[in-house]
């Protein structure tokens, strides 16, 4: 699958330290081992109503580490998929009478468009389920040759199968709450929410997930090593990540709301699979709020980048805005804090136009607060006073602002 078009990142002088993340498994400040190479796994979109602010909020979260990487002198390995056959998909192309694919593919290239303007660096692998279908149906063959699925079966349909967290955890490395740390009563509730099914009879634990959705009428389906259908979601982002980076990688990220079950699930399908836990940090980036509530596409409260750059607000405004509070922190978007932003890039600007020399204390100073779990209010508030007491920018902060926070100041070319 195509992503989009790279902008270019200035090469910062010096040494830079690589960063720790807040892992969410363990609570603590976790310094990322890389050994040359920094492999990332971001769980991507479902394409039926792209890109509000939520979605941008948390892959510029994760475009600062990349950034951050880079600049620590290691090659990043970023893989993020894209959900592109799933029942909200489906759901929405029956609502609004519009081919599945068609549905997909259109709000695809929406998000394409606004990564590219957000100046968003895309992943080295951007990859479909629909492209992956056979890969994820033989790992599903492979959990049932191992023992590790089961079929439960259904009215209308083929038995589907499903996985087995009790079996799991005896012969692999994960277990239930190994990663989000909640509790049963907690987690079936959250299963209810997003996306599972713990009701359904002839299950063997009811937080058990869906690996393989037989063929119903006017579904999607395949042919596969385990009969038609198509997959379950969690196996998704196991099968490509796996694809394409080897466990266990330095990080999975995604949106507070991936926690469970998506990344607890998706996780123990991985260890189940390779006998390794999947990944050496797990990170997630809050949510984010519009009157009150917290940004989703049930409730109708979306603000959509498109419709703020159609409106003729200045993608580099949004950026800044988003950057404005820790990643891990749920926040509220108002007008206030586009305005906000907007007056900042406006006098980050003018500040920078006479830029000179090649000081590097503030770029220092920019280093030591991102390696800190992402400080990037901290650095938009070290940037603030310089440019409030007057001291003239070094032609090196300009580019530090440009290479670590995407922030072009230059609005020539």
């Amino acid at each position: 699958m195509k992503s989009w078009n790279e902008v270019p990142v200035p090469t910062l002088p010096g040494n830079a330290p690589l960063p720790r993340m807040r892992d969410s498994a363990t609570g603590a400040l976790t310094p990322l081992e890389v050994d040359g190479v920094a492999s990332v796994y971001v769980c991507g979109i479902t394409p039926y109503d792209a890109t509000h602010l939520g979605h941008a909020a948390t892959y510029l979260a994760y475009d600062t580490l990349v950034r951050v990487l880079r600049d620590a002198r290691a090659r990043v390995d970023y893989v993020q998929n894209t959900t592109d056959v799933d029942d909200p998909l489906l759901e929405r192309a029956t609502a609004t009478d519009v081919d599945w694919r068609e549905l997909a593919e259109s709000q695809l290239e929406l998000y394409r468009t606004d990564m590219e303007a957000l100046r968003i660096l895309p992943p080295t692998h951007f990859v479909g389920v629909v492209e992956s279908v056979d890969r994820i149906a033989d790992a599903v063959a492979t959990l049932r040759e191992q023992g590790l699925a089961y079929e439960v079966e259904s009215p209308d349909a083929a038995p589907d199968l499903y996985f087995d967290i009790a079996a799991a955890a005896e012969v692999s490395p994960w277990h239930l709450g190994q990663e989000s740390g909640l509790d049963r009563e907690t987690m079936l509730q959250l299963s209810a929410e997003r996306g599972g099914d713990p009701d359904r009879p002839g299950k063997r634990d009811a937080l058990d997930p869906l690996l393989w959705r037989a063929e119903r009428d006017g579904e999607p389906a395949w042919d596969s090593a385990v009969g038609r259908g198509r997959p379950g979601w969690h196996i998704e982002c196991s099968v490509i990540g796996l694809t394409h980076l080897a466990a266990p990688i330095t990080l999975n990220g995604g949106g507070s709301d991936l926690l469970f079950p998506h990344h607890e699930f998706s996780a123990a399908h991985s260890a189940a699979l390779t006998g390794t836990d999947w990944a050496r940090v797990y990170s997630h980036a809050g949510m984010v709020g519009y009157r009150g509530e917290k940004m989703s596409k049930s409730l109708g409260n979306l603000v959509f980048v498109s419709r703020l750059r159609e409106a003729g607000v200045d993608p580099a405004a949004i950026r800044l805005a988003l950057l404005d509070g820790h990643y891990r922190s749920d926040r509220e978007w108002t007008d206030a804090v586009l305005e906000r932003a907007q007056q900042r890039l406006a006098s980050w600007r003018a500040w920078a136009a006479g830029a000179s020399g090649e000081d590097v204390s503030v770029l220092k100073n920019m280093r030591e607060l991102l390696a800190d779990d992402l400080d990037t209010a901290g650095v938009l508030t070290l940037l603030d006073a310089e440019v409030a007491a007057g001291r003239t920018p070094s032609r090196v902060t300009v580019e530090a602002i440009d290479a670590l926070l995407g922030i072009r100041l230059s609005t020539a070319g």
